[in-house]
């Protein structure tokens, strides 16, 4: 047996159990012995009710770990190898894996579904019931069975609380600004939401050569945490209008590019605004299901021909953009360990969830 920090029902704080027991892994998956796991947003998304969940769930899907059994025919991973847990995973042989676009893959999506693995069934239990897992991962736990396509291999001198973040709030940020958009070299980007994902866009932007990015948060604490990780300017939208803000520092012209990553309708609605003409506006944020946005077709889109994008997980191939994410980190061009707001212990997980929602943190890290 061992512990997992599970959410009983939707609108509920999570318990620390320690009754969970593991099944061995099924054909095709792993069993890991989670090192670290992130507390990121979409989390706390599952447990106010944003997003949908089967329960009671094992959340978190952020993690790193050492792979301490396999299931049959695995290849190309090994026990005591060390991994970052891919929350899609990625088959390789989809529709959407063929076509270069394996953050949709349909085999990996079926988990994020069904709140089991790729079969829809559970390797959890707890107080003789089935567990569900949070994105075929459930990284609040001390172990895990998952996909062996959701193991990104990784070396074994990579820090795994560094390796953990890069599981989700790293790739959907910083691929969001190198896959999904395009940045040229000398751009003007600006940045709506600057928590743990917005701050990785900012650093993604820059990495792509964007000359000038506007931070923008209604959280004077956000706004300072995004100078430090590469924004040139920001937006106090408490103070101001976050459009008329951007607008002044770019000669009332707009952003070449722009990100939502709040996920509400007035700000993807600002988002757009803000978008120069003929410039692109992507949506990272997570929203609730019933919320919608206005436009003005002939103005605010038909004659300014503004490209409107969705992002899903950064439109990231977790195993071309792991290794190239740690490339980066290594040379001194990301930031990742400074990410790390606070390390906390697994029964400190809803006291996480409360400094997130309160903007306290860039990340809070589970190290168990």
């Amino acid at each position: 047996m061992h512990r997992a920090a599970v959410l009983p029902a939707v609108g509920q704080p999570l318990e620390v159990r320690d009754d969970v027991e593991a099944e061995a892994p099924h054909p095709g998956e792993v069993k890991i012995k989670v090192a670290a796991s992130g507390v990121c947003h979409s989390d706390l998304s599952l447990q106010n009710g944003t997003l949908m969940t089967p329960t009671p769930v094992v959340l978190g899907h952020e993690g790193g770990g050492v792979i301490v059994e396999l299931g049959e025919g695995v290849t190309g991973l090994e026990v005591g190898d060390h991994v970052v847990v891919s929350w899609i995973p990625q088959c390789g042989a989809c529709f959407y894996c063929r076509r270069s676009q394996p953050d949709l893959c349909e085999v990996g999506t079926r988990g994020f579904v069904t709140g089991g693995l790729l079969d829809g069934t559970t390797r959890l239990t707890s107080r003789g019931a089935p567990l569900f897992q949070m994105a075929s991962a459930g990284t609040f736990s001390e172990y895990a069975v998952i996909p062996a396509t959701g193991a990104v291999k990784i070396d074994v001198g990579v820090d795994l609380r560094v390796a953990a973040l890069i599981g989700c709030g790293v790739l959907t940020g910083v691929g969001a600004a190198l896959n999904t958009a395009h940045i040229r070299e000398g751009d003007t980007v600006a940045v709506v939401g600057c928590g743990g994902v917005g701050l990785n866009v900012i650093q993604g932007a820059r990495v792509a050569g964007a000359a000038e990015v506007i931070a923008v948060d209604t959280a004077p604490n956000k706004l300072k945490m995004a100078m430090s990780f590469g924004a040139t300017a920001t937006v106090d939208a408490s103070a101001r209008n976050a459009v008329s803000g951007v607008m002044d520092l770019t000669s009332q012209r707009g952003v070449d590019v722009a990100f939502e990553v709040v996920g509400l309708g007035p700000t993807i609605e600002q988002t757009i605004t803000m978008t120069r003409r003929g410039g692109q506006a992507v949506l990272v944020g997570v929203p609730r299901l019933d919320v919608t946005v206005t436009l003005p077709a002939f103005l605010g889109l038909l004659d300014a021909e503004k490209t409107i994008k969705g992002c899903w997980y950064g439109s990231s191939d977790v195993y071309r953009d792991v290794p190239r994410i740690i490339a980066l980190w290594q040379e001194g061009r990301l930031h990742l360990e400074e990410l790390i707001s606070r390390e906390i212990p697994l029964e400190g997980v809803n006291d996480a969830f409360e400094a997130m929602g309160s903007g306290e943190v860039a990340r809070s890290v589970i190290v168990y």
